[in-house]
Order: C-alpha cells, then structure tokens, then sequence
C-alpha cells in the first residue's frame, strides 16, 4: 500500500491521523502546529531532523536547538548532572554560580546580574516588572506588530497575533520604520517622520497619566519581519524613553547568542546597552531556561522589596544545559561562523533576487535570514505565495517559515552549527522553490 492509494491510506498516514486526533482530544485544536499536513518529527542531529515516514530535513527554521538538535556535549551535560543532582534553586549549587558567571562575561557593563527564568516568556514578564516597580510608571512603549510572550501582560501589548485582551490603555504601539532599499534623502525622512511618532507617543502617556516605564523591542524587529531601521533609529528612540524616566528592554529570545553574527546580542549592533536583556530558547538548547541580565542598582532595588524566587529557573540540569551551549559556542567559533556564512548567504540571496520581481528584498542578518516576497503585478505583499514557498520548500526536504505584519516574509534561522554545504544546498532549493511560482498570485490560487 502506497500513499498515492486514493481510496485507502497508508499505515503511516492512518497513524498520523489518530496522533492528531489524539492531540486535538488532549491539547485541543487551537494549538497552532507548522505546515498544512503537520509534521510529526521523532529524530534529529545537528542541523538534520527526521519525521515519522523516515524522510530527512534539513532544519533551517527552529532556532531552538541552538547549536544543533541532539548536540552531544549539550546531551552528555545534562544527562551527567541528572545523575547527580536537580534541586530547588533556594539551595547553594556550584553549577549555577558558574553558568550566571560565564553568561554574565558576555555582556558589557553594567549589566552585570542576572535573574534565572523557565522561558523568555516569563523573563520579559519579569523585566516589565522590574521596570514599572523602578519608575512608578506604567506606561510601555510596543512595536505596532509585535510579540514577546504569552502572560496576561505580554498579550495586553501584542500586536502582531490575535489575541483576545485588548491592546492595554498603558501601550503604545509605534511603527517601526523600514529604511530597506531607500535612499539616504529617504532614510532621514523615515527617520524624522518616525522620531515624531515616538515624541508623539511619549507624550500621550504622560498626558493620561501613565508616565514611560520602559520600550520592550526585538533588536531583529523579528515578528515585524526582519526590519531595518535607518541609522540613529534606535539610539534616538532610546535617548528619548529616557529621557521620559523609562528603562530599555532588549528583547534577545530572537537575535542573541551570536545570531546576528556580528555581535553576541543584537542590540549591539545599535551602541546602546540597555537596561535590561531577556533570554529565552537558545541558552538551554531545547531545555528550559531563560534569564534577565540587568544592572547590580536595579537588582538591588527590586530584591530590597520583593521576596522573588523561582523554584527551577536556572536549576542545576538547565545551568548544565547552558554552560554546554557556550562551551559548543566558544570551541566551534559559532559566533564568526554566523558572521562570515551569513555574508555569504546575504550575498547568494541577492544574486537569487536580482532580475526577480517576485522578491522584493533580502531580509536579516548573520544566521536570521528571509526573502520578502510580492506580486509581481504591483509589488503588493503576496502571503500565499510565501505560504506555498514554505510548503514547497518542505517537499523539498527543507524547513523554513514565514513571519512579518503580512506574513509574507520568509524566515530562515538554522542552527548555528549550518555550515557552507548546507547554506548551499538551501539556496538550491530555493531557487528551484521559486521557480514553482509562475505569474501573480492571490489568496485564491493557492
């Protein structure tokens, strides 16, 4: 029996379909799963995972398994301290003490402390927190599509999924401006343009009453789509939420531990050290870890009036789990590896776009990379052809996603382990992904 029997499934599709009619039993079928046939993975190594059937992909979408799925030092280094030891993080444990200090190596002064967490979720929770307590304010100032987790207070400033609590009367959604592929004289209008909005936003909070307590932005403007900002955008919004009494959160779950290649934290990129840093997926390489790393003051402050602990956020198995990434990180020069096939990616991405009105631009940097993609007719944002390239990249033995304010923006994040063979075997596939797309498209067509 094959699956092209058309009036009798495979054993293999049978038993996909009973999993998925199990989960929607259990989980329920409003947890979102990838693809329009969700895909049952059961196997992976490295920058390779393997589904139920036995067909083999290459992963360059899950930025999760930061330094390859199944990375043996990770696996041996959790395996080892289970064998020893997980406990309640209210006890003195070495391993801990270690990976807070070889993590906080990584960032430049001040911020010097931080604050172990399950998720990035959670850390984002947490910095919000730290920020309304530091200021008195409540105010927040959001990307006007963004994401930065799933509590109660993160889903009152999220723009960029659908949610059912209103956007909060303390948020302000700014638009951030997209300098790609403008002129200099063009650039700087942008620039003032969206500077106003910022003082414009500012000004409302403190107008009803709120007050600033911080901006909380993705350095990668992931969610919105891999956006860049004009020269002097951040450093100016920056300037002015302080000015306003706020604090700068940096949120790095997307664009930290050397992603962008050519710094370690995405913010970086811009001169500016925030106030605080969240941390999520990438530290535990699949297990569960995130952090804040902020400053000794605002530390100090927050413990000064609030008894705050958290049972298993940085437990001995999750430190583990973290000082192996960076151990991986530091003796495969995974940092430069991001930094110099990520140039060469940008630059095969380019020839690939050049003469192609289906592609708009190339988006992201180091090892967070997309193609925008657009109608041929008007150059209009096309989200279902962006959706048919990630399905038709998936028959491909490729996995890639989509994201942006229009969905139609390719996102393209492997591990960090990719390498030159595997950069080369993507673009392949993607131009011969491409070609499948003849003519304009629309919704209906796909």
């Amino acid at each position: 029996m094959t699956l092209e029997t058309a009036t009798e499934p495979a054993p293999d599709a049978l038993l996909q379909e009973g999993l998925i009619n199990r989960r929607e039993r259990t989980i329920g079928r409003h947890s979102p799963l990838f693809y329009a046939t969700p895909l049952e993975i059961v196997a992976g190594e490295g920058v390779w995972v393997h589904d139920a059937t036995g067909k083999t992909y290459l992963d360059v979408y899950n930025n999760v398994p930061h330094v390859g799925h199944s990375n043996p030092v990770v696996r041996e280094a959790i395996t080892t301290q289970l064998q020893t030891i997980n406990l309640h993080t209210r006890y003195l444990n070495s391993r801990v003490v270690e990976y807070a200090e070889k993590l906080l190596a990584l960032f430049d002064s001040p911020l010097e402390r931080v604050f172990f967490t399950n998720s990035g979720s959670e850390a984002n929770e947490l910095a919000l927190r730290i920020a309304r307590q530091h200021t008195g304010n409540t105010g927040i100032l959001i990307s006007d599509h963004s994401y930065h987790g799933n509590t109660t207070t993160l889903a009152e400033l999220t723009t960029g999924l659908q949610v059912k609590e209103p956007l909060g009367a303390h948020v302000r959604p700014i638009r951030i401006p997209d300098a790609a592929g403008l002129t200099p004289a063009k650039r700087k209008r942008l620039l003032q343009e969206a500077l106003r909005d910022v003082d414009a936003a500012i000004s409302s909070l403190q107008a009803e009453g709120y007050g600033v307590s911080a901006i909380l932005y993705d350095p990668l403007f992931s969610t919105e789509g891999l956006l860049q900002t004009p020269a002097g955008y951040i450093e100016a919004v920056t300037d002015r939420v302080r000015a306003a009494g706020g604090l700068i959160i940096a949120d790095e779950v997307q664009s930290g531990f050397g992603r962008t290649g050519n710094h370690m934290w995405g913010h970086q990129a811009f001169g500016t050290t925030p106030d605080l840093v969240t941390l999520g997926k990438p530290m535990g390489n699949g297990h569960p870890v995130g952090g804040v790393i902020t400053t000794h003051a605002l530390m100090e402050e927050f413990g000064e009036n609030n008894t705050y602990f958290n049972t298993f956020a940085g437990n001995p198995v999750s430190s583990a789990a973290g000082l192996a990434v960076l151990q991986v990180m530091e003796e495969n020069g995974l940092v430069e590896n991001a930094h110099q096939l990520g140039k060469f990616i940008a630059d095969e991405l380019a020839a690939l776009t050049k003469g192609n009105p289906r592609i708009k631009g190339v988006r992201g940097r180091g090892l967070f990379f997309g193609l925008e993609i657009v109608n041929t007719d008007d150059a209009t944002p096309d989200p279902a052809a962006t959706k048919a390239l990630t399905e038709e990249m998936r028959s491909r033995g490729v996995l890639i996603g989509k994201i942006g304010r229009h969905e139609n923006v390719l996102k393209m994040r492997p591990p960090l382990v990719f390498e030159l063979e595997h950069a080369q075997h993507m673009i392949e596939q993607l131009r011969l992904a491409l070609e499948t797309l003849d003519g304009p498209t629309d919704q209906n067509q796909w």
